[in-house]
């Protein structure tokens, strides 16, 4: 009987924090991926709203339901009223990975929305298979691949892609966006709050809409709202036929969905620290399959575990908030309110929330990082931009009539009349096709290389190399499409790097010596 009054309850003042907390920021992602998929890309609302959102939805569900049954049982296991559920949700550097990074391309690629809905629903599941296989690989992963490397590419993918677009939507209607941008900033950077410790961000996101509903930015529009419930039979006959056309973008999900299901170990330390002892293959395995359910129903945006535990624990949330948010998402894509929501918010208000995620993805790089590997940050965050140039360059090109094509060297670019064109203009391209295939692993790549570097290990240079050798052989990096390409320059480039640091590391001792103390800034 005592152990049962130890329980943590089903909800606690706390958890209105934490459902605060919860709800708003999948909103705010929710709403990016509406203003990417009917905004920019136009994609009819049948499948933005009758798929996307409501796969979505379920998968949210899913897992938040799961780990307040999660916390539930850890509380009954140890006797304790003072656990908090894991936090969790879209991942939101996955996100925009998948919106820009394999969305953005196949929808110019295939210039079908439909087709490149399909092959999105096959790379969430895809990503999803991968986070659950985390849970066997992801510690080894984690020991392995220096944390420079990973947080440089993704928050490269952030900068380029979040901040800019969030810079430009601010000015693209400066009346609204800028008041916003100030009242954000205030409260992201300066700390401030408003009476009652109301923070400035939710000022500017509620007071935003206002706002530019006065201004006549918004409407009020309710006929989208109704009943859009997720059909899985219609969902997996389209995941089935996008399976062959995702397989060129593979090299960009899995190193997503790497960092995603590190990302969750992480965050689940993180709990651990905080004194909830989660089980990390556990987690990763709900993640893996809460996003692979989700594929099913439609969904293109993986979950993940979210940071926050500490704060949430400090603010005695239990597990109630978990549950409610769970189901409060759940219900909000299955009836369409997320329809009226899109009418209701400026772009200003993503862009500021697209440029505060930016900010704190290069910040975390950096904080999270030793000062003498901020180098290999910067060199990891550089590839990424040959994702975005080639998107905007092709698209520009592409209004002339000009279409891409295989190259000889495996890469997807224009043919040397094309190309020299395009040079002749003073366009930035040379090189950009081939590091846009495979930006993300080029990126984990290039940021391990100058870490072992840095911590005088030229042998793991050489054995990073190799893997680069056989990534670029099967065509994982620098090519257009799988295949086998022994010949490539990329390779062969990669097999020259390999040999070059395993000859440097022998002379270690002898003739090529490097101190210890040497700083290269």
């Amino acid at each position: 009987m005592n152990k049962e009054k130890t329980l943590v309850p089903w909800f606690q003042r706390g958890d209105i924090g934490g459902m605060t907390y919860s709800i708003t920021n999948n909103i705010v992602n929710y709403l990016i991926v509406i203003t990417t998929l009917s905004g920019v890309l136009e994609w009819p609302d049948e499948i933005v709203y009758g798929s996307v959102i409501p796969g979505m939805s379920v998968g949210l569900m899913l897992g938040g339901i799961y780990y307040a049954f999660m916390g539930r049982r850890l509380s009954k296991k140890e006797g304790r009223a003072d656990v908090t559920a894991l936090p969790s949700g879209v991942s939101t550097p996955a996100m925009f990975v998948m919106l820009y990074g394999v969305i953005m391309p196949l929808h110019y690629a295939l210039n079908d929305p439909e087709l490149a809905w399909s092959a999105a629903v096959a790379a969430c599941f895809i990503g999803g298979g991968v986070e659950a296989l985390g849970g066997f690989i992801g510690p080894w992963m984690k020991r392995k691949l220096p944390r420079a490397a990973l947080l440089g590419t993704v928050s490269g993918i952030g900068f380029i892609w979040m901040a800019t677009q969030g810079v430009f939507d601010v000015f693209g209607d400066p009346l609204v966006g800028l008041p916003i941008l100030l009242v954000a900033f205030v409260g992201i950077f300066g700390g401030y709050l408003f009476p009652k410790k109301i923070p400035p961000l939710v000022v500017a996101i509620v007071g935003g809409i206002v706002y530019a509903f006065c201004l006549g930015r918004t409407t009020v529009d309710f006929s989208g709202i109704g009943f859009y419930i997720p059909n899985p039979v219609n969902s997996v006959q389209h995941l089935i036929n996008g399976f062959s056309v995702v397989l060129p973008y593979l090299t960009i999900v899995i190193p997503v969905e790497i960092y995603n299901f590190i990302e969750t170990m992480d965050n689940v330390e993180g709990a651990n620290a905080a004194g909830d002892n989660y089980d990390v293959r556990e987690t990763q395995f709900a993640d893996g399959i809460c996003t692979m359910l989700s594929a099913v129903c439609g969904g293109v945006i993986p979950n993940t575990v979210w940071l926050g535990h500490a704060g949430l624990k400090k603010s005695h949330a239990g597990i109630g908030y978990s549950l409610v948010s769970g189901l409060v998402l759940g219900a909000a894509g299955i009836f369409g309110l997320f329809t009226f929501l899109s009418n209701m918010v400026p772009p200003a208000v993503c862009a500021v929330t697209f440029l505060w995620c930016a900010v704190v993805m290069v910040a975390q790089a950096f904080k999270d990082c030793p000062v003498k590997h901020y180098g290999a940050i910067a060199v990891a965050m550089v590839p990424p931009v040959a994702d975005y140039l080639y998107t905007q360059i092709t698209g520009a090109v592409g209004l002339a009539g000009y279409s891409t094509e295989v190259l000889a060297d495996g890469t997807s670019g224009y043919n040397a009349e094309v190309t020299q064109m395009i040079k002749d203009a003073g366009v930035m391209w040379n090189g950009v096709p081939g590091v846009k295939a495979g930006a993300i692993i080029i990126g984990i790549m290039l940021g391990t290389m100058t870490v072992f570097i840095i911590e005088k290990q030229l042998h793991k240079v050489g054995i990073t190399a190799l893997v680069g050798f056989l990534l670029a052989c099967f065509g994982f990096i620098h090519s257009a499409q799988l295949g086998f390409y022994p010949t490539s320059p990329f390779a062969i480039g990669y097999l020259i790097i390999a040999v070059l640091a395993f000859l440097l590391h022998l002379g270690r001792n002898t003739w090529f010596k490097g101190p210890d103390d040497f700083e290269y800034v």
